[in-house]
């Protein structure tokens, strides 16, 4: 006990609160606004089914294509705002992203009929695709400053804003429940102040940082011509789709285990709280001791195994009762902890494999390619959904595995002091000095 009669801070609470601390103010900005947007978000978004089937009356398949249209208006379409970052600037493109999902969520409070809630659900998403890769691309750049002026690895800066993103997508569910009983309208009007409060904040905080100057289409070739790029993308995608299993393949398996799919939401939350809780001392231990491709590599393999441990368990626990949900919990906790792992680590390989002049572009094309990779592979792996289930998760697992073995392909051309990690499918280094030795 202190004088006072509290009890001393927890050295870990302590070492949180002076890491945070150690971030520069516009770091800490970025990642404020990726929690309030994510808990606005989140807030509206898991009840919007149940809305647009129950409120306004639409068919399943209508539900359906309204929900893939906001994912395609999303995750599609984030390689034009990362293009529209590196041609304007940042600044420009979060503030409009900001009163596009304002106008979205105002419009989706009041739309009572398909079209319109087409037209507000397309909005919503397209906001979102201006808004994230430039606050994403914006994240890794200052991540590789902070780097270089303090020696602070940049997976530890990249960290804090998952964390933050995830403690919105934890937060919003809840934040949700609560307004669902004043009403659909009531949750987006809520949602409507939270992106209010973000535009605010990035309308005083954010700086005007100078557009770059460049021809559009041969920074696209450059991109996309880039191999090791493509290959950050492709393993990147492997992990998407794994993850989205969780939408696709873990509630059928819950369905044959327990008889119902009520687990569902509770495993949800434990990912989520897993990653708040966990993720600040994860990055920073595999910033210490693994190279990003390693740590890349590693949380790949993490994911497979929990896939693998469906697959090998499943057999022996009865159904219908208590163990039956042992698979589908290790399932959880290794697919997080291999995010945690590689989340941060290909993000902070971005810079260090494309020229910075074109770091929105790519940061957007990540999530472009891997976008696209999760709408081919949830066709392809919801054909496997009537295997036994060891059959399928086997099959499930061989998709993070195999992606492992492609993130050994992914060498930094530059590393700016840190390791570049020599051996891989494609030549390293810049010819400028020469890369050491990467760390295992």
């Amino acid at each position: 006990m202190t004088g006072h009669g509290a009890p001393p801070k927890s050295p870990r609470r302590r070492r949180v609160r002076d890491e945070l601390r150690g971030l520069p103010s516009y770091v800490r900005l970025l990642a404020g606004t990726q929690l309030a947007f994510n808990l606005g978000f989140y807030a509206v978004l898991p009840y919007l089914a149940t809305h647009l089937s129950e409120s306004i009356g639409l068919a399943g398949w209508a539900v359906g294509l309204v929900l893939g249209l906001r994912t395609f208006s999303q995750q599609g379409l984030f390689v034009v705002g990362g293009a529209l970052t590196d041609r304007f600037g940042p600044r420009p493109v979060v503030l409009v992203g900001c009163l596009l999902r304002i106008a979205g969520f105002a419009w989706l409070a009041f739309a009572d009929s398909t079209a319109t809630v087409v037209g507000a659900v397309v909005l919503v998403g397209f906001a979102a695709a201006l808004f994230s890769p430039a606050v994403e691309s914006e994240t890794a750049r200052e991540a590789v400053r902070h780097e270089r002026d303090t020696g602070t690895p940049r997976a530890q800066v990249l960290g804090v804003f998952s964390a933050a993103g995830q403690a919105g997508a934890f937060l919003g569910p809840l934040l949700g429940t609560a307004l669902l009983y004043a009403g659909f309208r009531a949750a987006c009007l809520a949602g409507v102040l939270v992106f209010t409060a973000v535009l605010a904040g990035h309308a005083r905080l954010m700086p005007r940082r100078a557009p770059v100057r460049t021809r559009r289409v041969r920074g696209a070739r450059t991109v996309f011509a880039n191999p090791r790029f493509l290959a950050l993308c492709l393993a990147y995608s492997g992990y998407l789709i794994a993850y989205n299993q969780l939408y696709l393949a873990l509630p059928v398996e819950l369905t044959r285990a327990t008889g119902s799919q009520d687990a569902v939401g509770p495993l949800f939350a434990l990912s989520s709280l897993l990653v708040v809780c966990a993720q600040l001392p994860v990055t920073r231990w595999s910033a210490a001791r693994l190279a990003p491709r390693t740590a890349l590599t590693g949380g790949l393999l993490l994911v497979a195994t929990g896939f693998a441990a469906v697959a090998a368990t499943t057999p022996y626990l009865p159904d219908r009762t208590p163990y039956a949900l042992l698979p589908a919990c290790a399932l959880i906790v290794l697919l997080t902890l291999g995010q945690m792992l590689l989340v941060p680590a290909a993000r902070g390989l971005v810079p260090d494999l494309v020229d910075e002049r074109h770091l929105g572009l790519a940061t957007g094309a990540l999530s472009s390619v891997s976008g696209l990779a999760v709408l081919a592979g949830s066709a392809g792996t919801g054909a496997l959904l009537d295997l036994p289930a060891p059959a399928l998760w086997t099959a499930l697992a061989a998709v993070p595995l195999g992606a492992a073995v492609l993130a050994r392909c992914v060498t930094p051309v530059r590393a700016e002091g840190r390791n570049t990690g020599a051996a891989g499918c494609v030549p390293g280094g810049s010819g400028t000095r020469q890369p050491s030795p990467e760390k295992e």
